[in-house]
């Protein structure tokens, strides 16, 4: 327990730091953008979180080799597909019928790019999360959960904050209990839970990099532990999620229900009327 507080300790540490050097160094300009609101914010919060994460997952106590291996291929191989999406990516295409369209015209879209790397990623962490347990099905499947998992992350981080609450959200159980997948989360929860009120200030923004890592975190540790009927189970959710962003509006759904519309406004200023 000592061990893993002190490794969370240092990924928050770790984000803190790298935050500060990338959102007031001499390359500070490179990473602002216009948010919702259409103020200024810096998207140095994704890389820091993305840091942050690898260093606690690279010195996380009591992981097992072939873990430690997964996690670090898994969140450092959607960062770093986040990052070029991120700084090179065009904004006027968007979700996967926009980029699967760009592609049927010829076009391949940095997105299109992003998609198919973190499901080879993907692929490769989840067949080394499910070494030596269920053969081609269960690798197949962890891959699927963990790609999955990065690019639905991706999608919830529409507004100030909340790729981060819906990743705290859903890595709280398993840090509380123990266990596989909390020793793989609970450094990327602190890493993001450090930057979390610069977020909600509208100071900056977790970006592709930071919420693909998130969700690439919590696949590959969910992976690692879950058994089929879990895996499936979970597929078919996110599945399911993306599919059904493609046609509702998260912000949307989001707004029209009470509870989840209190959740997401908690430390932010009220949000301007949803339009994705």
């Amino acid at each position: 327990m000592v061990g893993r507080i002190l490794n969370a300790a240092f990924a928050s540490a770790v984000s803190r730091w790298t935050f500060r050097q990338l959102s007031t160094g001499p390359s500070a300009q490179r990473w602002e953008r216009t948010n919702h609101r259409g103020e200024t914010v810096t998207l140095a919060q994704g890389p820091a979180v993305s840091l942050g994460s690898l260093a606690a997952l690279v010195t996380a106590p009591g992981l097992a080799p072939v873990t430690r291996l997964a996690s670090t291929l898994a969140v450092g191989g959607a960062a770093a597909l986040g990052l070029i999406d991120d700084l090179t990516g065009a904004t006027d295409v968007k979700g996967l019928r926009g980029h699967l369209g760009a592609l049927r015209s010829g076009e391949v879209t940095t997105g299109t790019v992003k998609l198919v790397g973190l499901g080879a990623t993907g692929l490769v962490a989840g067949a080394l999360a499910r070494r030596g347990r269920g053969g081609l099905v269960d690798a197949v499947l962890s891959g699927a959960v963990v790609a999955g998992s990065a690019n639905l992350a991706n999608l919830f981080d529409l507004r100030p904050g909340r790729a981060t609450k819906v990743f705290l959200a859903v890595s709280a159980g398993p840090i509380l209990t123990g266990g596989l997948t909390g020793a793989v989360v609970t450094g990327p929860a602190s890493a993001a839970a450090a930057l979390l009120p610069a977020d909600l200030g509208e100071r900056s923004m977790l970006g592709d990099t930071g919420a693909n890592a998130l969700g690439a975190a919590w696949g590959v540790g969910a992976a690692s532990s879950m058994n089929r009927p879990a895996l499936l189970a979970t597929v078919a959710a996110l599945v399911g999620l993306t599919v059904a962003s493609e046609r509702v509006s998260f912000s949307q759904v989001i707004e029209r229900t009470p509870v989840l519309r209190e959740l997401d406004g908690v430390g932010r200023r009220p949000s301007p009327p949803a339009d994705d």
